[in-house]
């Protein structure tokens, strides 16, 4: 088989694959517009601490940060997010007809029409939110980012895609096509294969119906608002 032969498409499906999407929900997800918090962020109700140096601060100054950071965290991650990626609108490309905002927009939006979970959608609109800063390492980036909030496989799935990917590299003269078979059995192998080929790879067309940032914003807002998985470095 030559480098340029194409494989055919992989049969395996995620579990999340439920068949048609209701259209009622993409509905939602394009009207809903995100709320703030109420209480403003360093407002007049908004406490300080008595000391200014870890050592100097009280158990009461120590209640009030754990307290007052976990309100701003939930209120500010989203937006830091949503207006990092939103930055990146008019950037150039590498070449593609597409650049990486389009890019990020365009597999969320085959994420979501395919019936993938939030948590896949989302992941799927961040995966290469660090391209421009950490290229090589951009995967690790997100998944550091998402890392409170994404199950084990999703986020096995941010580090490897960009090995994965190469498998898609049919007329690349260097590309190690087959570097993903040595994580052949891992539990997220098929995922993350099935995330390549279906909604990565192939989310550069200028013409495909992408949907605007907008449409995401919801799912963003509530998935930096779940409950973490843990809480303090891991």
């Amino acid at each position: 088989m030559t480098a340029a032969t194409k494989m055919p498409a992989t049969e395996w499906e995620p579990a999340y694959k439920t068949g048609a999407r209701p259209t009622a929900l993409e509905q939602e997800l394009a009207n809903w517009e995100a709320q703030s918090i109420l209480v403003p962020l360093g407002g007049a109700d908004w406490q300080r601490t008595s000391g200014n140096t870890f050592e100097t601060n009280t158990a009461d100054d120590w209640a009030t940060i754990e307290r007052q950071s976990a309100i701003y965290h939930r209120d500010r991650q989203a937006k830091e997010v949503l207006t990092f990626l939103a930055a990146s609108k008019d950037e150039p490309s590498y070449g593609w007809q597409t650049n990486n905002y389009g890019h990020s927009l365009q597999t969320a939006t085959r994420a979501l029409r395919d019936g993938a979970d939030e948590d896949m959608v989302v992941l799927s609109l961040l995966h290469d939110i660090g391209q421009n800063i950490a290229p090589v390492t951009h995967g690790e980036f997100c998944a550091a980012m998402l890392k409170q909030f994404l199950s084990d496989d999703y986020l096995w799935v941010l580090n490897y895609h960009t090995v994965f990917q190469r498998y898609h590299r049919f007329n690349h003269p260097t590309s190690d096509r087959m570097g993903r078979e040595k994580f052949r059995g891992h539990p997220a192998f098929e995922l993350t294969a099935y995330f390549c080929e279906k909604y990565d790879q192939n989310a550069m067309e200028p013409d495909y119906a992408t949907l605007p940032l907008e449409a995401f914003e919801p799912m963003v807002y509530r998935f930096f608002n779940k409950t973490p998985r843990f809480v303090g470095r891991r």
